[in-house]
């Protein structure tokens, strides 16, 4: 089957035809042609962000469960242009407020944080909410849904344009879809971000889920990940 594949690939490359590529059975599960990160059998991809094994663990819905203290979880794999799918379940927290509230974040390309909180009924400045690119822009609506509910980004990011001399000529950019609505189109992001981890910005980084543990009184925060993939875009 997979020969097959590779061969009708190649005959519509040959045609001027684009390359066929089979969607998932339901929307958040991986097409043909995606790197799976992360599809609740193992964690093998995910590693600490000195290298050594994730922190992370296999809950028993199949779910990666980070609580505060695991450290972030870095990908194994690096990427650029990239299509990117990953799903979310917030901790109940309603003791707590603001950024202290269901805490994370996914680092695009290990440098540019998409916001991860519970925004819902939960007031904090606007460009630190759910669905925000963190520092960069607000979303263009709160789509946040409760706590204790499957959420989901689609993001189709776009790395950093660099010249032959590793200077870049484009900023980074993102659209990104929070929960089936659209929450960012074509934002620039043109500066690190902070907390990024990435010292080029020419070459390849890689996805990483926030550990909100060394924030000041951080709070046991109890995150869950599930349907982590990504295409890379040419």
């Amino acid at each position: 089957m997979r020969f097959l594949a590779q061969v009708l690939l190649l005959t519509y490359t040959l045609n001027g035809q684009p390359p066929v590529v089979r969607p998932g059975a339901q929307s958040s599960l991986p097409p043909s042609d995606a790197i799976v990160l992360f599809d609740g059998t193992g964690l093998g991809e995910w590693t600490k962000p000195d290298g050594t094994p994730t922190g992370c663990t296999l809950d028993s819905e199949k779910a990666m469960n980070c609580t505060t203290g695991a450290k972030d979880a870095v990908s194994k794999t690096k990427y650029r242009n990239a299509q990117i799918h990953i799903e979310y379940k917030l901790p109940n927290m309603p003791e707590q407020k603001g950024q202290l509230r269901g805490n994370s974040g996914v680092f695009l390309m290990g440098c540019y944080e998409l916001q991860v909180l519970d925004s819902l009924n939960n007031p904090t400045y606007s460009d630190g909410i759910a669905g925000a690119l963190y520092g960069f822009a607000a979303p263009l609506v709160n789509a946040s849904r409760p706590a204790l509910e499957w959420q989901s980004y689609d993001v189709v990011f776009t790395a950093p344009s660099c010249n032959a001399q590793g200077v870049i000529e484009k900023p980074a950019m993102a659209s990104v879809i929070h929960n089936g609505v659209l929450v960012q189109h074509n934002t620039v992001m043109a500066k690190k971000g902070a907390g990024c981890q990435v010292a080029n910005l020419c070459e390849a980084g890689p996805l990483q889920l926030q550990d909100h543990s060394g924030f000041k009184d951080a709070p046991r925060t109890e995150m869950r990940f599930r349907n982590i993939w990504l295409r890379n875009l040419n």
